[in-house]
């Protein structure tokens, strides 16, 4: 039997490191918009790398939200963890150079010099699984 079930905050975090992909949710002229991004999930902080120019690069300050899931649609299983909190860019020379690593390339070609930290704030996540079952 399958059941529906919340996430705690630790497993939220478990399975935010888990994945490369999420959508990064901002507002962009008075309507919603959503990316998909690469991230990195770091200690209460999404980190996400964009270009200099275009929507994402101009947030500073804003509240945005940010979701990451990983689904079976064959098994019909999966799990869904959301992220709210405040954005800013990383301007610090230091901590750009360490998140420059070619480890952690996004997908998409082109330059993304620029990176946005989320503060997360607030944290939920939910999980469809087999009764019982843990979180990957």
């Amino acid at each position: 039997m399958k059941e529906l079930r919340s996430l705690s905050r630790a497993e939220c975090e478990t399975l935010l490191s888990s994945v490369p992909v999420g959508r990064l949710v901002f507002s962009e002229g008075a309507l919603p918009a959503i990316r998909p991004v690469n991230f990195l999930y770091r200690g209460g902080e999404i980190i996400v790398r964009t270009t200099r120019h275009g929507a994402m690069s101009r947030l500073n300050g804003e509240v945005v939200a940010f979701e990451a899931d990983d689904v079976d649609p064959e098994a019909r299983m999966g799990w869904s963890v959301v992220a709210v909190g405040w954005v800013e860019p990383v301007t610090d020379i230091d901590e750009v150079v360490m998140l420059t690593d070619p480890r952690r390339r996004p997908w998409p070609l082109g330059e993304r010099p620029h990176y946005l930290r989320i503060h997360v704030e607030i944290l939920t996540g939910r999980q469809l699984a087999l009764a019982g079952a843990q979180p990957a």
